[in-house]
């Protein structure tokens, strides 16, 4: 079900009046929402698999956008998950089989000429796994006759130490289901033919049931993978215990989540360097064109962590005790614009969103010049930005220790982008 924006917020723009709480409960309304966040995430997975195997059974051009919409309505609750990365080892761990990007496509499957060929960064960037049923890797000798969950992850992710290489997860779904956005700033996602999955002399593409198994495997992954974070959050989970293990460090690993995201990951990393480059390649979420929501999400995880209250996918509401009602106990002043910043920032991206639903997709607003694109995109950095102060503000507020966020060239060293 998509949410619509008014829905994913649960609450007013305008209002947030949080209850008292004390720094135990407010640690277990956070892991609470983790539990719940992560279930969604999964339930999502579990029906993109669903998805996956009628088109793997019966491929057509209905079960191939079938697919696709469960992808996207996938990553809704997945990408309100990211504020628990950066303050949480066992997430942060992990979180590279399941969301890592960019990557290099031509590791997994065919791709257009323009792309080019091996590097000297990445010598396996055009490998093509799925026309390949054996390969050297690393001096290795690999046997990838049958495409397995167990291949993709021992063997092929993060082949010979290479990022890019990634070979699980969403973004390698997402290719395996529209293909190479080849639009460049102009209109339109990835266009790959639901025939890339047909049988016989009507497959297209080559290999169309090695790319089947691969797309089954990387989708059964994903969702083992979910099913093994949604048991860390859980009572008796290892990532719950270590948050409430030490309450300080706890509601440090809280604002240490929200404030690295908000800053050097969000607003740096995944927007502002776009927009220094004007790369469409420079999208979160290249191959679908759903980076705006992907973005949106990202900022609506920080702000429903913060007011301890979170919208299932169901419409069901997860909330307790919130870090707000700690900050508003130290600094009445800092909580209201903590608050007040993070409802602008929703609005920001709220404009952006709309915007690229209505037809201005988000690599078209990456394009030189494009002046309503990038006052669009550099509204959310600065909402971004700004609220990251006064997150410092509230970590000051709450005298937890000091806490480095995590930075980004492109917010604070721009020059060393283009050297």
């Amino acid at each position: 079900m998509k949410l619509t924006i008014a829905a994913a917020l649960g609450t007013t723009l305008l209002t947030a009046v949080p209850a008292f709480a004390d720094r135990a409960a407010v640690l277990g309304t956070y892991a609470d929402i983790a539990e719940a966040k992560y279930e969604d995430s999964l339930t999502s997975a579990q029906d993109l698999l669903e998805a996956v195997n009628t088109l793997v059974d019966a491929p057509s051009a209905q079960a191939l956008q079938s697919v696709r919409d469960a992808w996207i309505e996938a990553r809704v609750p997945y990408q309100q998950t990211e504020v628990y990365r950066f303050g949480n080892a066992i997430v942060d761990d992990w979180e590279g089989k399941v969301n890592a990007w960019p990557l290099d496509e031509g590791l997994i499957d065919y791709v257009d000429g323009s792309y080019g060929g091996a590097t000297d960064e990445n010598e396996y960037a055009v490998l093509n796994v799925i026309a390949n049923p054996a390969f050297t890797l690393s001096g290795e000798q690999v046997d990838a006759a049958d495409i397995t969950p167990a291949l993709l992850e021992g063997a092929l992710h993060e082949a010979d130490g290479v990022e890019s290489n990634v070979a699980t997860g969403y973004h390698a779904i997402e290719f395996l289901l529209w293909g190479q956005d080849l639009n460049g700033h102009g209109p339109g996602a990835g266009n790959r033919p639901w025939t890339d999955y047909a049988s016989g002399e009507a497959c297209t593409g080559g290999n169309c049931d090695r790319r089947a198994d691969y797309l089954k495997a990387a989708t059964e992954l994903l969702v083992s993978d979910l099913e093994w974070m949604v048991g860390q959050w859980q009572d008796g989970g290892e990532a719950r215990a270590q948050l409430i293990a030490d309450e300080t460090a706890g509601i440090s690993s809280i604002l240490t989540g929200m404030g690295s995201l908000s800053y050097g990951e969000q607003a740096g990393e995944r927007m502002k360097l776009g927009v220094m480059l004007n790369d469409p390649e420079e999208e979160h979420d290249c191959f679908s064109d759903n980076t705006h929501n992907s973005h949106f999400y990202d900022a609506l995880g920080i702000r429903n962590v913060y007011l301890g209250s979170y919208t299932r996918i169901d419409g069901t509401v997860v909330s307790g005790p919130s870090l707000s009602s700690l900050v508003a106990a130290a600094d009445a002043g800092v909580d209201t614009e903590l608050t007040s910043k993070l409802n602008a920032t929703m609005f920001e991206m709220s404009e952006m969103k709309t915007a690229a639903e209505a037809g201005f997709a988000y690599d078209m607003m990456l394009e030189r010049g494009n002046e309503a694109g990038e006052a669009l995109i550099m509204g959310a950095v600065d909402a971004l930005i700004d609220q990251t102060r006064s997150i410092e503000r509230a970590v000051a507020a709450l005298d937890v220790k000091t806490i480095a966020f995590e930075g980004s060239d492109s917010l604070d060293d721009p020059e060393a982008v283009f050297q």
